[in-house]
């Protein structure tokens, strides 16, 4: 089957569990399709990301969205009632109108994958997302509910209640929150089933049971908002320092108390003792536990309620045999067992936290009995693996109760994904496949940024190139936000797919550090360099590009620009492409270098006639150039030239040869290859 992942926002840092949860579903089998509503805030990546087959899709930019919306109420596709219902229920604070945009998108994006179900995390904005989804596509959903999503972030039981009724089933994280769940959800307590996280342990070597630091050191891990109870950690270790106990203390997490808490440890005199680390990747987190003794977690419930419910840092903090100091809240319980794999202690009491802390930094034999069975524990409960089966169950069975019901229509109103991984290209060809086969070879259109002045009949040119059935898939690498789009632009927008924000894409940088060094290193051996600037920009929109290229088959990329060219003989090497190249009046780049790139494409448009008469017959002279032109400028240039260039079917006719000769031969190139 293939499933659906939808989020707000992914990836999230303080989220491993949904990494480790889709990695899981891969390597049972299932492929996935994973949609994001918005892009990640900070570009630190888990490494773990990379292992993902899947790549993460984002909706487009909200101005595109709007088109598709306006689309959709000419179409009748619109959900207007159940917009309306919601606003007049649960008020303008909801969002109705966004949520149902953003459906909109995600709805066509996973039916034109042939998705069969969809899950969401957490039950707020995705979920309400996914909601509206059901009502546009008819596509299930099932919803992993987790504590603060419910209990605070959503801000409405009734729209819980909505959802929980409209969901094939509830994954309640916990028994703790299943209950809460079912108290507030009664009608639909029959579908709420306890579905703990699981850890990955193949991330976890199973330490060895030394202690090793002669000044006990604790550790703790989350983010600085109140109800981590950092502050009472603090508190606790001020006390310590007081009654003359060794220890250091590692914090590791940002967010909103940051400046609080340091100015907090100034005050107590602490800063020789507590060490705020910042964010740390996923790795510098587990070798900091397992470089640790005590693992310390003082979680408490907020001023308006929340609290943590299932803290994956104490799955991995006892994964990695640590023993555990913790609070008696929600679902920490189920997790850690107070006199066996650590201590308990009330929220918010300070002085229980110092003595349970102070006997585990006396007492190194204790220490090691606790993290010894917290890793058993582990190890017979909560390996990920086992915590997955269920809910792969609940997700086939629910797939299985829609697979003979005919999902709604979502292919009008002009509504094709925006984002990357669209199925469907330009040419309204679909593009499934099955895993024995290639899918079939689809030109990939480069555009540096749209709109773009310099680019005055690209919407014209797609236009002819799907009317002449090339199967193109225009990539805009980063929008345009300042511009105004006119009519050709708002019929053409919602056949765009957009790279995600300079966040999203510095994150794939950052993450494909040595694969940006070979970049960096090639570039050094050229003899004609691209501009610093030029070649760093595009280097990146390269190594956000190259996954998603590879899953859709792209066999070939036409660079719209220059600029556009750097990116391209770029993805050339990475995924042996063939490559082409309009190649504009006025370049950014030198001559040279773009004489000794265009020897590297299989064919190309130039306004250079110069330059054109030096390559051979697969490249044209690009009368597009002219096109923009005045009628009588047009007219004077096609009577020096004896070209008519007031009227352009004959060469986009031969410009659509070209690209489809160049893509079809390497098509039968990677067939050839795979045999």
């Amino acid at each position: 089957m293939r499933l659906g992942y939808l989020y707000s926002r992914y990836p999230v840092i303080s989220q491993t569990f949904c990494d480790a949860e889709m990695l899981a579903l891969e390597r049972c089998g299932l492929k996935l399709e994973i949609g994001s509503i918005y892009p990640p805030l900070t570009s630190l990546r888990h490494e773990h990301i990379s292992c993902l087959r899947a790549p993460i899709h984002y909706a487009p930019p909200q101005e595109i969205l709007r088109i598709s919306e306006k689309n959709a109420k000419i179409a009748g596709r619109w959900p207007r009632d159940l917009v309306e219902q919601h606003e007049r229920r649960y008020g303008p604070g909801i969002k109705a109108c966004l949520r149902a945009r953003n459906a909109l998108y995600f709805a066509d994006f996973f039916a034109r994958n042939d998705v069969d179900h969809v899950h969401v995390h957490f039950a707020n904005r995705a979920a309400h997302t996914a909601l509206f989804m059901k009502e546009i596509s008819g596509i299930p959903f099932s919803v992993t509910a987790h504590g603060q999503d419910f209990m605070k972030d959503l801000g409405s039981d009734d729209l819980l209640r909505e959802i929980c009724a409209a969901a094939e089933f509830v994954a309640a994280e916990t028994d703790y929150s299943r209950e809460l769940l079912c108290e507030r959800c009664p009608d639909s307590a029959a579908k709420i089933h306890r579905v703990y996280n699981g850890i990955d342990l193949e991330h976890f070597p199973t330490p060895a049971p030394t202690t090793i630091n002669p000044v006990p050191r604790i550790i703790s891990v989350g983010r600085f908002v109140a109800f981590k109870g950092f502050e009472h950690l603090i508190d606790a270790c001020a006390e310590l320092a007081s009654r003359g106990v060794d220890f250091t203390c590692d914090i590791i997490g940002d967010g909103p108390l940051h400046d609080a808490l340091r100015a907090k440890i100034d005050v107590l005199n602490l800063s020789s003792r507590i060490n705020l680390l910042g964010s740390l990747s996923q790795r510098a987190v587990l070798e900091a536990l397992q470089a640790a003794d005590i693992f310390a977690l003082a979680s408490v419930t907020d001023a308006e309620g929340a609290s943590d419910v299932f803290p994956t840092v104490i799955l991995e903090a006892m994964a990695s045999a640590r023993p555990v100091v913790s609070t008696r809240l929600a679902g920490i319980p189920e997790l850690v067992v107070g006199g066996q794999t650590g201590v308990l202690v009330s929220p918010e009491d300070t002085s229980a936290l110092t003595q349970a802390l102070e006997q585990l930094l006396h007492d190194t034999e204790l220490r090691l009995r606790y993290g010894r069975a917290g890793r058993a524990r582990i190890e017979q409960h909560f390996r990920i693996e086992d915590t997955v089966a269920p809910l792969l169950r609940l997700i086939e069975g629910a797939a299985r109760n829609h697979r003979n019901i005919d999902l709604r229509p979502v292919r009008s109103a002009g509504l094709r994904p925006a984002g990357l991984g669209a199925a469907e290209n330009i040419s309204g060809r679909h593009t499934g496949h099955s895993p024995m086969f290639l899918r079939p070879a689809a030109v990939a259109y480069l555009i540096d940024r749209w709109p773009d002045n310099g680019l005055p009949l690209l919407e014209r040119e797609l236009e002819e190139m799907k009317r002449r059935g090339v199967p193109i898939i225009p990539l805009v690498c980063e929008f345009n936000s300042k511009a105004r789009l006119n009519r050709a632009m708002e019929q053409i927008a919602p056949s765009l797919e957009f790279l995600p924000d300079a966040v999203a894409i510095e994150a794939e940088w950052r993450t494909n550090r040595a694969l940006a060094q070979k970049l960096e290193e090639e570039r050094a051996q050229q003899s004609t360099r691209a501009p610093s600037a030029i070649f760093l920009r595009q280097a990146r929109f390269a190594l956000a590009l190259q996954k998603p290229l590879r899953e859709k088959n792209v066999s070939h990329i036409h660079a719209t620009s220059s600029r556009a060219l750097v990116c391209a003989l770029m993805l050339k090497k990475l995924l042996n492409v063939t490559v082409s190249a309009t190649i504009e009046l006025r370049s950014e780049l030198s001559r040279e270098w773009i004489q000794n790139a265009l020897s590297e494409c299989v064919g190309g448009r130039l306004s250079n006639r110069k330059l054109l008469e030096q390559l051979d017959t697969s490249f044209l002279f690009d009368k597009t150039t002219f096109r923009s032109a005045p009628r009588k400028a047009l007219a004077v240039i096609s009577q020096k030239t004896r070209m008519d260039l007031t009227t352009g079917a004959r060469f986009w006719q031969e410009w659509a040869k070209l690209l489809l000769r160049s893509s079809r031969s390497d098509q039968k190139s990677k067939i050839e290859n795979s045999k």
